[in-house]
């Protein structure tokens, strides 16, 4: 009987070794040519991944993909997610990048985010910044004169650790553009969202009572792509990064989508 339990044992602890060296030895880039496709996950928001007039999916982060996927030889496809389930989407395999104005820092718990996952070269210079009512940015001029005030961010966001430091009266949302609804209807104070996206739509159209303050300066940062720790995929996306960064395809879609500003040059170098 104990010879027959060792045995057992033995045997699962083979085949244990077995999936786990196969599991180290897995490639997502085979995996995604036999496939034909990627898939991003994205949030929805103007003007790295949104919709035109058309429902067709547009922006910065989708053109870009679209390109890198062309210089691989396979499609891309984008999948909206919960952006605090990032790391849970990612890992389960559900997608197979990060790639929607995805800034290289940390988490609001002070976690580094290369600890979750692979970056790929940085691509565009981004930084936070509060968007408060245009009739009321001018009496607030640094972070801590916003202490009394409700703020919110993304969960998940570059900007959930500096509203969280802001206000005391902080409230987590589901995107970035509902920061600004919420804004706009007036149950908070003031959002923190991405200076890229604030510029695309404040000021003008649905926001038009909405503005970036500028009296209030954060850090800067930048954009990359996540991967999967260990992926494959990391250095063949950025060799087709380098490539379109020296044959000019992505200066061409920054300029598409105003953007020329803030690209990195010489991506890679």
């Amino acid at each position: 009987m104990k010879r027959c339990l060792a045995v057992m044992l033995c045997t699962i602890l083979i085949a244990s070794l077995a999936l786990t060296l196969t599991s180290c030895g897995k490639s997502d880039m085979k995996a995604i040519e036999k496939k034909g496709y990627f898939t991003c996950g994205i949030t929805i928001y103007d003007p790295m991944n949104y919709y035109d007039a058309d429902g067709n999916l547009i922006g910065f982060d989708t053109d870009f993909a679209k390109a890198v996927a062309a210089e691989l030889g396979v499609e891309v496809r984008f999948q909206p997610i919960d952006w605090g389930s990032k790391y849970l989407e990612l890992n389960s395999g559900s997608i197979d990048a990060i790639w929607n104005g995805f800034t290289r820092g940390n988490e609001s718990d002070g976690t580094s985010r290369a600890d979750y996952v692979d970056f790929s070269y940085d691509y565009l210079n981004n930084s936070q910044c509060v968007v408060m009512k245009a009739d009321k940015a001018a009496q607030y001029t640094s972070l801590a004169s916003l202490a009394g005030l409700a703020g919110a961010a993304e969960a998940g966001s570059a900007g959930e650790a500096i509203a969280k430091e802001a206000s005391s009266n902080y409230t987590a949302v589901g995107s970035q553009l509902k920061t600004l609804m919420e804004l706009k209807a007036g149950t908070i104070d003031f959002a923190v969202v991405d200076v890229l996206l604030a510029n695309s739509l404040t000021g003008k159209g649905d926001y038009a009572d909405l503005t970036p303050n500028t009296a209030i300066t954060l850090e800067p940062e930048v954009y990359a792509i996540g991967f999967r720790k260990g992926s494959d995929l990391t250095a063949r996306v950025n060799a087709a990064i380098v490539k379109l960064s020296e044959n000019g395809t992505l200066a061409a879609i920054a300029e598409k989508y105003g953007l020329t500003n803030a690209l990195i040059p010489n991506i890679g170098k």
